[in-house]
């Protein structure tokens, strides 16, 4: 069952200009050297005033202009239990874990149609997830390397999943057979990043803080999926979770997956999802059913951040991770969907 939370407040509370960046960075879509599950279980438990500054975010709208905005954080309550993992065994570096389980979906009926029609293609090489009827939830390290934008997220545009039409299908026979969906591609007014993104852990990239949301220019009347906090691997159906995205080796297909959490920290998980690089920034959702209702309903509980490399006792170790929505980012990432917190006290 879904349990609702009580959410912290988000509120802003100075907005700066800031200079435009370069947009030089190269676009990367496997990390070295983040912040893995033996630096996690190191870190100290931030305080009031490290979440604040954290949860801190950039604005870049369209034109390149940059804006800096600092929030004040209310009714947080914080853990005592820092950033707690639970050990597993290591597995061997590779994306596709044994049996490929991944699913292309080819009919036009699924693609076009929830909860598939949620995921969208962006123009960087990552793939994002409708989160309102002008949001989309997507990781930050498409969009930016913890230095400077990616060349290409001046520009940006975010692709829909769209049915072709039938002067498509004449021309493009073998496209239209091969289940291969085009995209409908809208600009990005504006995307924000949190600062903990850029401010990283030790010199390293933090990836508790892989996420961004971009705004539309214009609203895309689809249906989306609501955001959820992320409940505790003992709080989900067999510790499954569920994303589509638009894996590069089967490029133009919608790939879904479902698979188990290995491992769980405060802010991230640890699975062993079958994923390949473009997939990255896709919304990982559960399914569950609503308070004292029968219904069941899915929501986002993670932002798939992708294949990663970190450091274990001097080792490099691999894990495809995932980026759990707290009620803390839960507060942020509504406070930037409705620009208040008052549609965002639970969640």
């Amino acid at each position: 069952t879904w349990h609702l939370k009580k959410i912290p407040q988000i509120v802003s509370e100075r907005t700066f200009s800031l200079d435009s960046p370069k947009f030089e960075a190269k676009t990367k879509l496997e990390l070295n050297s983040v912040c893995g599950i033996e630096c996690q279980r190191r870190l100290p438990v931030p305080s009031l005033s490290d979440v604040k500054d954290l949860l801190s975010y950039e604005t870049i709208f369209e034109n390149g202009t940059r804006t800096l905005t600092e929030v004040n954080v209310l009714g947080l309550v914080l853990d005592p239990a820092g950033n707690t993992t639970t050990q597993r065994s290591l597995r061997k570096k590779r994306q596709i874990y044994g049996t490929d389980s991944r699913f292309s979906i080819y009919d036009k009926r699924f693609m076009t149609n929830f909860p598939f029609n949620t995921a969208v293609k962006i123009s960087t090489g990552c793939s994002g997830i409708l989160i309102s009827p002008k949001h989309v939830l997507t990781a930050a390290h498409c969009l930016h390397n913890g230095k400077d934008y990616v060349k290409g997220s001046k520009r940006l545009r975010v692709g829909l999943m769209k049915t072709k039409s039938r002067g498509d299908g004449r021309k493009r026979k073998g496209a239209r057979r091969n289940g291969m969906p085009s995209f409908q591609w809208t600009r990005v007014k504006s995307t924000h990043i949190p600062k903990g993104w850029f401010k990283g852990v030790s010199g390293d990239i933090a990836l508790d803080y892989d996420y961004a949301v971009l705004e539309l220019k214009r609203p895309h009347k689809r249906k989306y999926m609501e955001l959820g906090i992320s409940p505790t691997i003992k709080m989900m159906p067999g510790s499954m979770i569920h994303f589509s995205g638009f894996d590069n080796d089967r490029s133009g297909h919608l790939v879904y997956r479902f698979c188990s959490i290995s491992d769980e920290s405060n802010d991230l998980f640890y699975q062993y999802c079958d994923a390949e690089p473009g997939s990255t920034g896709s919304g990982v959702y559960l399914r569950l059913k609503e308070p004292n209702k029968k219904k069941w309903k899915r929501k986002i509980i993670a932002v798939y951040s992708g294949h990663q490399w970190v450091d274990v006792n001097g080792e490099q170790q691999d894990y495809n991770v995932a980026v759990r929505i707290t009620p803390l980012k839960y507060a942020q990432i509504c406070f930037w969907i409705h620009g208040n917190d008052e549609n965002c006290t639970q969640g």
